[in-house]
């Protein structure tokens, strides 16, 4: 009786303020399949209930944050057994099973891969901008990314509940897949000579931004077809990236309109 009311309290505080916690109830929603953003789970913790907890979360490719016992109460005053998980905005896709559908409607894919952009709001606008633009689906890794929670989804106008998202382990193994897959992949960095004018982008592609500070990771820019940037006028030598994202999206869906594809 205990732990089912736990489980019951946790699930309760998640349709108050977007979070679960507790063990157990944490993994029923696991077990349940719910999209989970992130887990909290406390530093230090060795029971074979938190070890067994981890490895479902690791199976299922959901990040997992240690952190020290004090962030998880400030967070809820709750017995929160060392556990807190958020849930997510959003149902995330495979796009290993999403690309296949795209190709069978005859429509050539438009995939956009977001390495690192941490900006909820960052997130949000891009978001909206690639359903504008008619991205097929927004790429992310499963750590180091933006939170996709109600900030996201409100800056995106609400696209982020209108076009798949998919958030694999690895982002390298999901490049190369989409590469073999027959789309051709650009980065769009300021490193690159070749711009955005004088790129064909039609046809089958991926277009990779790059985090707000870092940029594109150097194993991912060794791996795609094209560099591209945008060409720059006045003294300021970058753009934020929810922008750039944007100009490049709508140049890639201007060459689409005046190919005819």
């Amino acid at each position: 009786l205990e732990k089912r009311e736990g489980i019951f309290n946790g699930l309760l505080m998640a349709k108050k303020e977007n979070f679960i916690f507790g063990i157990h109830a944490v993994q029923e929603a696991v077990n349940a399949g719910k999209d989970l953003d992130k887990v909290l789970m406390r530093r230090g913790a060795v029971s074979d209930q938190n070890k067994n907890l981890l490895g479902n979360l690791n199976r299922m490719e959901i990040p997992v944050q240690m952190v020290p016992v004090e962030k998880l109460n400030r967070i809820t005053g709750k017995n929160h057994q060392g556990v807190i998980a958020f849930l997510s905005e959003v149902s995330y896709a495979d796009i290993t099973t999403l690309l296949p559908t795209i190709f069978e409607k005859g429509e050539d894919p438009q995939i956009l891969l977001l390495d690192g952009v941490s900006d909820v709001r960052n997130f949000g606008a891009i978001a909206r901008s690639a359903e504008c633009a008619g991205v097929h689906a927004i790429v992310i890794p499963s750590s180091g990314s933006a939170a996709i929670n109600a900030d996201a989804v409100k800056t995106s106008a609400g696209a982020l509940h209108r076009m798949p998202v998919c958030r694999p382990r690895d982002m390298l193994t999901v490049t190369r897949f989409l590469s073999d897959s027959g789309l051709r992949l650009y980065a769009a960095t300021e490193k690159a000579s070749d711009t955005i004018y004088n790129t064909d982008m039609t046809g089958p592609a991926g277009l990779i931004m790059g985090s707000e500070d870092t940029g594109i990771s150097s194993k991912l820019l060794k791996v795609v077809d094209s560099w591209v940037s945008i060409p720059m006028k006045g003294t300021i030598a970058s753009l934020n990236v929810s922008v750039a994202a944007g100009v490049v999206l709508f140049e890639m869906l201007r060459q689409r309109y005046s190919s005819g594809s």
